[in-house]
């Protein structure tokens, strides 16, 4: 199946013109044709050609339902951006590949980048959750300072994974409960500051260890969603 993305299909039934160059130039539809479409917020819609057009293609909205989610729990995962833009894109991807409902962009004490547009980041998210048939878009949220999003007030566990934990920390599988909201925080390559995790252990983060391995920023915090869906399906089995 492939799906279109139309955040705004429920109330205008027109696909985005990138949405529609897709469906008329690449892959050929035209009128009476039935398309998949979700709107990012939890939804697919069966439609129906009515008019192709070359900026915008106008459908009837057929039916729609909201598919069976396998997961009832929230993943936020906190990272300071790497220097190199396309290991954060890759990250973006796959994470969304995987499932992942936040995703902010933390800026660190030693964090590699200060800045950070995310117009390039959300067309990643749009493009992963087609490619992967997912229904709900991650929010992605542009660079917080690390103290302001650790003092925020926040439902779930919280966990803060760092380079410099005791040896005798735990790893992320044996103290993450499976099942539950969960929010965790990933640190540039140069790792939080001293005062950084003493701060957000302060405000309730566990510290926890991702193995023995240093893990460069993205892959650690790939890792720890993947530990995160690995633990909720052992849960229900």
């Amino acid at each position: 199946m492939t799906l279109f993305y139309a955040p705004d299909i429920s109330t205008v039934h027109f696909l985005p013109e990138e949405e529609t160059q897709h469906a008329m130039r690449v892959m050929r539809l035209t009128e009476g044709d039935e398309i998949t479409v979700t709107d990012g917020k939890g939804f697919f819609y069966r439609c129906i050609i009515v008019r192709p057009h070359g900026r915008q293609c106008e459908v009837t909205v057929a039916g729609r339902w909201r598919p069976d989610l396998s997961r009832h729990f929230r993943i936020h995962i906190a990272v300071a951006p790497t220097k190199s833009m396309e290991r954060m894109e890759w990250f973006v991807e796959k994470a969304t590949e995987i499932g992942i409902d936040t995703i902010t962009c933390l800026n660190c004490r030693f964090s590699e980048r200060r800045e950070i547009k995310t117009a390039r980041l959300e067309k990643i998210l749009v493009s992963a959750i087609k490619q992967s048939q997912k229904a709900l878009l991650p929010d992605l949220y542009a660079m917080t300072g690390f103290r302001t999003f650790v003092d925020r007030p926040r439902e779930g566990q919280k966990f803060i994974a760092h380079c410099d934990a005791d040896p005798q920390t735990q790893l992320l599988q044996h103290v993450c409960r499976a099942g539950e909201d969960v929010t965790i925080l990933i640190g540039p390559e140069g790792d939080f500051s001293k005062d950084e995790t003493a701060f957000a252990e302060q405000h309730g983060f566990v510290p926890v260890s991702l193995g023995e391995s240093r893990l460069r920023t993205e892959t650690a915090a790939l890792a720890a969603c993947h530990t995160f869906h690995l633990l909720s399906s052992f849960s229900v089995r």
